[in-house]
């Protein structure tokens, strides 16, 4: 691991060690590489097996979305087991969509893959389970709907493996995902690419009318470890949009027209810069916009979620992962109470450098995501009530790029935001 020449090192070499005190950080040398099948990722690698939960474990608080750090996600467990996730709720792209649209509510597509991450995997029937939930449609319109109804009913081979009580927990809820749908007799249910992991999600939250018990039963059947939290960063039973607002004034409505436009398609998501048209101007800020709302009077203000803010104010450090800068990682910044614990706080404040570009970034350099992140938990270019002038270094005090990355690393910009501990991380020949 590289040092740019910022004051100093985070570390100096690998392995890669956290500067907490002994007391919290006391495990075996840990390194941590960049993973070579997301250009977003990084790997966590420890040679001491999955930390016991009995003793004393590094805490850590973890904003991200649903794909790019899901990389880092199983290497994480090996150093700890101890991290808050703390997720947005806007997504309204893909299967979700559809489920949006039809049912309601908020996005569940990102908590899910998360979870499914985080679930156990050392038996058979653990397995077998998060295969289950895994499992995506096809996207023909019809072979879905089919083999949804396979699955529903209980016939498709995916059910080989999991037990009766897992069995009829797990069906239970599909099936009464199934009568929602049903009883929309207006609306048509496209299962077009559907994820079976969303629509066990969405029948729970339905039922149980709550994400939080929604989010306990997932984690329960898939036997995520107990100290590994999955937190919505809004605890709603609403339906979010995203909107942002461009340099240009102009107004972009959705999560999925900001960050990768698809036209309604069902297709698998492409985020690389190059297959998505850019953007008319660069973006200003991201804000929650009602339902229905197109342009800045429909701005609404949500709440955030109680659990995140006091797992804010515990932990050892904080982490800001790589993805979509904007549409991942901006919407848990901007709510209230946010910028205010994280710029108390004197924990380690961790940046993870995109290892691209994407349509949200294009022609970024690392000083300006330090300040895209500044202005969202300051709320810059928000109501001015609300506003905060804290200086980027009280919200990051670490910045971990990616060896050969194509984000340039603009030194004397980094030092002059206060940014003086900034390691390169070595791509995993993996």
């Amino acid at each position: 691991m590289a040092d740019l020449g910022l004051g100093p090192p985070f570390s100096k070499a690998l392995p890669f060690h956290f500067p907490i005190s002994p007391s919290r950080f006391h495990s075996a040398p840990r390194s941590l590489t960049m993973a070579a099948d997301h250009p977003h990722s990084y790997s966590f690698s420890n040679p001491n097996p999955i930390p016991d939960p009995s003793t004393s474990q590094p805490s850590l608080l973890v904003f991200s979305g649903g794909t790019a750090f899901n990389g880092v996600v199983e290497e994480l467990k090996k150093l700890t087991t101890c991290v808050a996730h703390v997720l947005p709720v806007s997504d309204d792209g893909g299967s979700t969509a559809e489920i949006v649209r039809v049912l309601g509510g908020p996005a569940v597509g990102d908590i899910r893959s998360r979870c499914l991450r985080l679930s156990d995997q050392s038996t058979s029937e653990a397995l077998a389970v998060r295969k289950l939930l895994g499992h995506r449609l096809p996207l023909d319109a019809q072979a879905a709907k089919l083999e949804w109804y396979q699955i529903v009913e209980g016939e498709h081979a995916l059910w080989e493996g999991v037990s009766k009580p897992y069995r009829e927990t797990i069906r239970s809820f599909l099936a009464y995902f199934q009568n929602q749908i049903l009883r929309r007799s207006k609306e048509s249910f496209c299962f077009s690419n559907g994820s079976i992991g969303n629509f066990f999600f969405a029948g729970a939250r339905i039922f149980f009318d709550s994400l939080d018990a929604a989010i306990f039963l997932f984690s329960r059947v898939s036997d995520i470890p107990t100290e590994s939290l999955i937190l919505p960063v809004i605890s709603t039973n609403d339906r979010l949009t995203l909107g942002c607002e461009l340099w240009d004034g102009s107004i972009i409505r959705g999560q999925n027209e900001i960050s990768h436009p698809t036209s309604g398609s069902m297709q698998p998501i492409n985020k690389e810069i190059s297959s998505v048209p850019p953007l008319p101007s660069a973006i200003k800020r991201v804000f929650y916009m009602s339902s229905e709302g197109r342009n800045l009077l429909h701005e609404v203000f949500p709440t955030a979620n109680p659990a995140v803010l006091d797992q804010l104010s515990n932990v050892d450090c904080i982490v800001y992962a790589m993805g979509s800068l904007f549409t991942s990682i901006c919407p848990s910044l901007v709510l209230l109470g946010i910028g205010e614990i994280i710029s108390s706080s004197s924990c380690l404040k961790v940046l993870l450098l995109n290892g691209t570009h994407d349509r949200e970034t294009s022609g970024f350099s690392a000083s300006r995501f330090v300040s895209a992140i500044t202005d969202a938990l300051n709320r810059t270019y928000g109501d001015p009530q609300n506003r905060l002038k804290n200086p980027p270094s009280q919200y990051i005090n670490t910045l971990l790029v990616p060896k050969d990355g194509q984000i340039p690393v603009d030194v004397q910009c980094l030092a002059s935001q206060g940014i003086f501990h900034v390691s390169s991380v070595v791509k995993s020949a993996s």
